[in-house]
């Protein structure tokens, strides 16, 4: 399915945005060495709960997860990059934290995920690497003209990424969004120019470039959801939700 809003769904699209950019903001300034995943997912709970919003993700059962998610934020951390599943442990000095969070307020929904460095000491490739992520969503967003094609924005990304040495996953990507969390069009890390989905003035996207350090494989840990790299390595995910207008594309979550 893929939802064109009307203006006035487009109006509560941007106070989802700022509701989920507001919870991502608040929960990694509270995120710190000896933090638990699990306290980071009970407050986001209870942020959800006061702004009368509703969590994506505690009912979700996808067929790629072993659902349901039961949880209200995905918690990724070090070698982990998507779907990770709160769990009792305390973040250490040097993990590298991706917090990817979706909620629908007032019916809409909005998604969008970063990944930082937990205390004071940053690996420079893992920083280099959230860059990259970073650089590659910006070019992604630029790439989310009125009339362009979704090959148009996965080629800016994949050019991004690539560029800066690392493998390219297509099997998780970019995604639709409205009354419900992931709709077509799907939107690859990768992919080639003037191809795919003609973007519309009214249509709400995910864009979400996410990488390795050495490796495009993925594996699933035995929790049946927390996708990690396949050697162990690092990972990274940058994700905004974009609203495509008649002006151009304009970010929900920033």
């Amino acid at each position: 399915m893929i939802e064109i809003l009307s203006p006035a769904e487009l109006h509560r699209a941007e106070a989802a945005g700022r509701f989920v950019a507001h919870v991502l903001t608040t929960l990694r300034q509270r995120t710190a060495v000896g933090t638990n995943l699990l306290d980071i997912d009970a407050q986001a709970r209870q942020l959800i709960q006061e702004a009368g919003a509703v969590s994506c993700y505690v009912d979700y059962a996808p067929s790629f997860g072993r659902g349901p998610f039961g949880h209200y934020i995905c918690t990724s951390v070090n070698d982990a990059v998507l779907h990770g599943l709160p769990h009792d442990y305390a973040l250490r000095d040097g993990d590298l934290l991706t917090l990817d969070f979706a909620a629908s307020l007032d019916g809409i929904v909005a998604d969008s995920a970063v990944s930082f460095t937990v205390g004071h000491t940053a690996n420079p490739q893992d920083t280099k690497m959230i860059e990259a992520t970073r650089r590659a969503l910006a070019a992604g967003i630029a790439a989310a003209q009125p009339d362009a094609k979704t090959g148009d924005i996965s080629a800016a990304i994949g050019e991004t990424l690539s560029a800066a040495g690392y493998e390219v996953n297509t099997e998780f990507g970019g995604h639709g969004v409205g009354t419900t969390m992931h709709q077509d069009p799907h939107i690859a890390n990768d992919g080639r120019a003037g191809r795919g989905f003609r973007l519309r003035p009214g249509l709400l996207i995910a864009i979400e470039p996410w990488v390795m350090a050495d490796t495009a494989r993925l594996i699933t840990d035995a929790d049946g959801w927390t996708l990690r790299s396949a050697t162990g390595a690092r990972t990274a995910h940058s994700e905004h939700t974009v609203a495509i207008t008649a002006d151009g594309p304009v970010i929900l979550t920033a």
